[in-house]
């Protein structure tokens, strides 16, 4: 290699590498083999002297200063743009395309911004709505996009990880997002909801668990999966199925399947379950749903004026007067140091019948006053602040309630079983199809509402036993 050239030239010497551990040796093997290093700005590079090599390792430790200091700038820049809602480049997420806005940046070269593109947005859509409304999984969905003949904008389908991918995307609810930077929402860029989204974020939490309230997957043809126990010996139980054939009246034979919601404790331990080893799907299926009709029901008969506006104005008006009353007294033993502070100029010229020493104590004194009453301050703020949010929080699952309700009779049946899978926490039941059901823990404060402010409406309790 050496006999191919004598001398390498460079503009700088930091076009060579910026690594302090590595580019000062890799400039002093050429020289050491025979190879001339120049800079067009800073001249040859020697190593006749310890000086040299000295000024050779800092010429480039200081390189690599600069090389990270330029990283820092660039980060905080785009950090900078990505908060300010603007587009910074990368792969343009399935849901959008990038255009030309007419936006330039200090170099004059056009930069691009993000724009919905209308017709992917709708499978995005379509996407969120088979996982969180029909809980369909990630290969179900990619089935199911495939069967439809929808593709992704390269021609392909979509494989499962891209399925994922779009799932866990916040961009999908109008925010830009780059490392730890995240811009605030943008309604024009909005393509799902902000409920929506964080549905199919907890459903894709849940389903990594082992005890879920969403399904793993809604396949099948039964209503119940994972929330169903035996009420005699309090095991869970688990759908089976069996086949037999029959002969129809026209002698053809056909297959007919039996689904059964089955206790494997009774099975294997005869004797210690008094319970029934097995329950018609199709028969315990239809107590359930008419348990879940009813309870609909309730909710839209149930005035909104009266479950979310009496039920949390008393409470909240009376941590709204606390609040006021604590900010109020802390506003007033600020001022009366600031009185104090005012007053020590006078005790110091004399002009005030107030001794030094009394005057300390009273400012020692209001200092402490002044440290309590801030802690109290704080603490009626957040309990104000966390009773706003509930009410929030109630109002928006009044809202998903009520739409459940409306919607159920003409659901999928795979989005029927989603609903009642975050509706019901649990069904026990026992011999004779006698259920047992819970619902979940913001319906029973939902229900306890109704019950407490709506006594007239003649309201069934929340845990509901069927035969």
């Amino acid at each position: 290699m050496m006999d191919k050239f004598d001398i390498l030239l460079v503009f700088m010497f930091d076009r060579l590498g910026r690594r302090d551990d590595e580019t000062p040796f890799v400039v002093e093997w050429f020289v050491k083999n025979g190879v001339e290093v120049w800079s067009a700005m800073e001249g040859q590079q020697r190593f006749d002297s310890h000086v040299d090599k000295l000024m050779n390792y800092i010429r480039y430790w200081q390189a690599s200063g600069e090389s990270l200091k330029t990283s820092i700038r660039t980060k905080t820049r785009l950090s900078q743009l990505t908060e300010e809602g603007h587009y910074t480049g990368g792969t343009v997420p399935f849901g959008y395309r990038a255009v030309d806005k007419g936006r330039i940046n200090k170099r004059s070269r056009t930069v691009f911004d993000l724009e919905v593109d209308e017709d992917e947005a709708e499978t995005v859509r379509l996407i969120f709505d088979k996982y969180v409304n029909e809980g369909l999984g990630s290969q179900r969905i990619c089935r199911y996009l495939h069967d439809h003949g929808i593709k992704h904008r390269d021609g392909t389908g979509f494989p499962n990880t891209s399925l994922n991918r779009i799932i866990k995307n916040i961009a999908y609810t109008g925010v830009i997002k780059n490392g730890e930077s995240q811009s605030d929402y943008i309604d024009e860029l909005r393509i799902i909801s902000d409920d929506v989204y964080q549905q199919a974020q907890e459903i894709m939490r849940q389903r990594i668990q082992p005890h879920s309230s969403v399904p793993l997957n809604s396949k099948g043809k039964s209503l119940l999966v994972g929330n169903i126990y035996c009420a005699h010996c309090g095991n869970r139980l688990t759908l089976t199925t069996s086949g037999r054939n029959k002969r129809m009246p026209d002698g053809t034979i056909q297959k007919e399947v039996r689904a059964r919601y089955q206790c494997h404790y009774n099975v294997r331990h005869p004797g210690e379950c008094d319970g029934q080893s097995g329950y018609s799907v199709p028969k315990l299926d239809s107590i359930v749903e008419s348990v879940i009709r009813m309870k609909f029901d309730e909710i839209a008969a149930a005035p909104e004026s009266e479950i979310l506006t009496i039920q949390h104005e008393k409470e909240i008006r009376l941590s709204k007067m606390q609040f006021d009353k604590a900010k109020a007294y802390l506003q007033e033993k600020e001022k009366d140091l600031e009185d104090y502070k005012g007053e020590t100029l006078k005790v110091i010229r004399g002009q005030s019948k107030l001794s030094i020493e009394l005057l300390n104590s009273l400012t020692a004194e209001a200092n402490e006053q002044i440290r309590i009453a801030r802690i109290d301050a704080d603490t009626a703020e957040k309990h104000y602040s966390a009773l706003l949010e509930s009410a929030e929080n109630l109002r928006k699952e009044y809202d998903r309630l009520l739409t459940w309700a409306d919607l159920y009779d003409k659901s999928t049946f795979e989005a029927k079983k989603m609903i009642a899978a975050q509706f019901i926490k649990a069904v026990r039941v026992g011999r004779d199809y006698n259920i047992e059901i819970d619902f979940n823990v913001s319906f029973e404060e939902f229900q306890s509402f109704c019950n407490a402010e709506s006594a007239d409406e003649n309201l069934t309790p929340l845990r509901s036993h069927t035969a």
